[in-house]
């Protein structure tokens, strides 16, 4: 079953979203969906480094797992935009893949540049397709946000996101230690979990 999740609050999103696009390789049996990554990188945020040190961990060839994310950058809410409506569902045909990653959803849809009016509009219309796409194609969405400055675009941002995603979770530190907040789930009560920086791995947040 599909589901449309999102990362936010913490820049330990971006790793998670590392650490799931080399988990996703894995067979079922081991915990991954034995499948191939689209990686939508809106904040140019993506790490082959981080990836190969990564897999790894995981005991599989670093080369290979990069071979299995296929990586399209976005420098503008246009071209994210474009990414979305045009070749995202192909990219899904073509390559079989059962998660879709999109990095900094938000950043480009906040430049200045953009008219705020036109900003909110092209975004509302993405996510509206994104959610879509998952019940079409039965797929997993991760996107991901950080911390931005306040302004009213911002917040039409969040509430368009957050109010479409399945699953929302906040990354947050507090007192040394990490806290996953599941803030919004089809299934499962609002909970907080507390994680030591150092023991954070994928088989927890998972679990979270």
């Amino acid at each position: 079953m599909g589901d449309f999740a999102v990362l936010h609050g913490h820049p330990l999103c971006k790793t998670l979203s590392f650490l799931l696009s080399v988990r996703c390789q894995l067979p079922k049996e081991e915990g991954g969906l034995n499948s191939t990554v689209i990686y939508v990188d809106g904040g140019n945020t993506f790490n082959p480094y981080a990836i190969s040190a990564i897999a790894r961990e995981y005991d599989l060839d670093p080369q290979s797992t990069l071979e299995q994310i296929f990586v399209s950058r976005a420098f503008t809410a246009y071209q994210l935009s474009a990414l979305v409506f045009e070749t995202l569902e192909d990219a899904l045909k073509r390559y079989r893949s059962k998660l879709i990653l999109i990095s900094d959803i938000m950043s480009l849809f906040l430049d200045r540049d953009v008219p705020a009016r036109e900003a909110m509009d092209i975004f509302n219309k993405a996510i509206i397709y994104l959610s879509d796409l998952v019940k079409k194609r039965d797929v997993i969405i991760v996107a991901s946000c950080f911390p931005y400055w306040y302004s009213r675009r911002r917040v039409f941002l969040e509430s368009v996101l957050f109010g479409r995603a399945g699953t929302v979770i906040k990354v947050n530190e507090s007192k040394s230690k990490l806290q996953f907040t599941v803030e919004s789930h089809a299934l499962l009560k609002p909970f907080t979990i507390d994680i030591l920086p150092n023991a954070v791995t994928l088989e927890r947040f998972v679990e979270a």
